[in-house]
C-alpha cells in the first residue's frame, strides 16, 4: 500500500478543546455538555489514543446531525441498590453518560467501598482508560468496560460479526509513580487504528486482521473485507463474550447481532452498554501504605532482568503517561489528512478553525 505524505502540526490543548466545543455548539449541543465532551476527548489525544480523540468529531457530528444522538438527554439512575446502578444514558453522547455513572460509582464506593454501575443507552465514549481513571483521584481502585460501537470480530473459528473490540480498563493507584494503567482492546488492535492508518495512507501490521479465508489482511482501506484477531486465540473471544454480556446484556444493552455498526449507520440509537466500578482502597489497606507497596512492585518490574535486545521494561500505562508529559508541554500532534478534514468541517458549520 503506497503511503500519502503527511505532515504533523502541533496544537495545544486548549486550542482543539475550545475548537471541539465550538464544533458542538454549533450543532446544537449546550455550552456546558459541550464544553465536557471536549475536554474528554481531547484528554484521549493527550495521553495518545489518536482513534478516540480529535479524529472521531467529524464522525460525531455527521451523526449528531442524522439525529442520531440526543443533544439534551435525562440521564438518570433508574434502577439502583446501596453498591450498584443502572444508568441509562438516553442516547446521549458516550463521554457525558460514561461521567455520571463514574460520579455516581465514586459516591458509592466512598460510602460503601465499592460500587458497579452499568449504563444502557449510551454512544462511543472514547478510551476505557478515561473511565478506569476517574477514581484514581480518590484513592481508589477504577475498572471499565464496554461493549464496541461496531463488529469487527467473529466467534472464535467463525466468520459472522458478532463481536466488537470490547475493552477493559483498570486503574490502580501509586505514590511516586504514574499509576498502572491497563486499557486492552479484546482484539489485538482497537478498530480506531485501523481507521487513523486508512487516513494516514498507512499499511497495518500482520496480525491485526485477515479475510474470510484466514490470509492476512494489511491494506486498511480493505477493512471490510475481513475481521479483527482477538488476543491470546480462542482466550480474547471468551473475554470478547464475557464482558460483551458484563457490559451490554446485563444493562438490556445492545450486543451480539443487536450492535449497530456507528460507522455506517448515524440515525439509529445504538444503545452501547458500558460499565464502571470503583472500588476504595482504604477498605483494605492504609492508602499511603498501599500506594508505596505499588511504587515498589512497579519498580521491582522496571528493575528486572532484561532479554538481549530489550531496552526498557514498561508498565501499563506507562507509555500513556509519557506521551501526556510530552503532548502537555509540545503540544498534540496531527496529521495533515486529518487537519484538513477538521478545517473542512470548521467551513462546513461556520465556526473559527483551527490555525494554520
Amino acid at each position: 500500500m503506497a503511503q500519502s505524505p503527511s505532515t504533523d502540526r502541533r496544537f495545544q490543548s486548549s486550542d482543539l478543546e475550545a475548537f471541539v466545543a465550538r464544533a458542538l455548539i454549533a450543532v446544537g449541543l449546550s455550552a456546558a455538555d459541550a464544553e465536557q465532551v471536549a475536554r474528554l476527548m481531547i484528554l484521549a489525544d493527550l495521553r495518545g489514543s489518536d482513534g478516540h480523540g480529535i479524529f472521531r468529531l467529524p464522525q460525531y457530528v455527521r451523526r449528531i446531525r442524522a439525529g442520531g444522538m440526543n443533544l439534551r438527554p435525562n440521564i438518570l439512575v433508574v434502577q439502583e441498590s446501596e453498591a450498584t446502578a443502572l444508568v441509562d444514558g438516553d442516547n446521549g453522547m458516550g463521554h457525558l453518560v460514561m461521567q455520571f455513572a463514574a460520579k455516581v460509582a465514586i459516591e458509592k464506593a466512598q460510602r460503601l467501598g465499592v460500587a458497579w454501575v452499568g449504563a444502557r443507552q449510551s454512544n462511543h465514549a472514547g478510551p476505557a482508560a478515561l473511565y478506569a481513571m476517574m477514581p484514581l483521584e480518590h484513592n481508589m481502585i477504577g475498572i471499565y468496560l464496554a461493549v464496541g460501537s461496531a463488529n469487527h470480530m467473529p466467534p472464535w473459528g467463525g466468520v459472522d460479526l458478532l463481536l466488537s473490540t470490547n475493552p477493559i480498563a483498570f486503574a490502580v493507584p501509586a505514590l511516586e509513580e504514574p499509576p498502572i494503567v491497563l486499557d486492552i482492546a479484546t482484539s489485538v488492535t482497537a478498530y480506531g487504528k485501523v481507521k487513523t492508518k486508512a487516513q494516514r495512507g498507512e499499511p497495518m501490521p500482520e496480525g491485526w486482521m485477515i479475510d474470510a479465508l484466514g490470509r492476512s489482511l494489511t491494506d486498511p482501506r480493505r477493512a471490510e473485507e475481513g475481521f479483527l484477531l482477538p488476543i491470546g486465540g480462542y482466550k480474547g473471544y471468551g473475554l470478547a463474550l464475557v464482558f460483551g454480556l458484563l457490559a451490554g446484556t446485563l444493562n438490556s444493552a445492545a450486543f451480539g447481532r443487536d450492535v449497530i455498526d456507528f460507522n455506517k449507520d448515524d440515525k439509529t440509537p445504538t444503545n452501547t452498554g458500558q460499565a464502571i466500578v470503583a472500588l476504595d482502597v482504604s477498605r483494605f489497606s492504609p492508602v499511603e501504605a498501599f500506594k508505596r507497596n505499588v511504587d515498589q512492585v512497579i519498580r521491582e518490574m522496571r528493575n528486572s532482568r532484561k532479554m538481549s535486545g530489550v531496552e526498557r521494561i514498561r508498565l501499563p500505562g506507562e507509555q500513556s503517561h509519557a506521551t501526556w508529559l510530552e503532548r502537555s508541554a509540545t503540544g498534540i500532534p496531527m496529521n495533515d489528512n486529518l487537519f484538513k478534514d477538521l478545517q473542512r468541517l470548521a467551513s462546513d458549520l461556520g465556526v473559527e478553525a483551527l490555525p494554520e
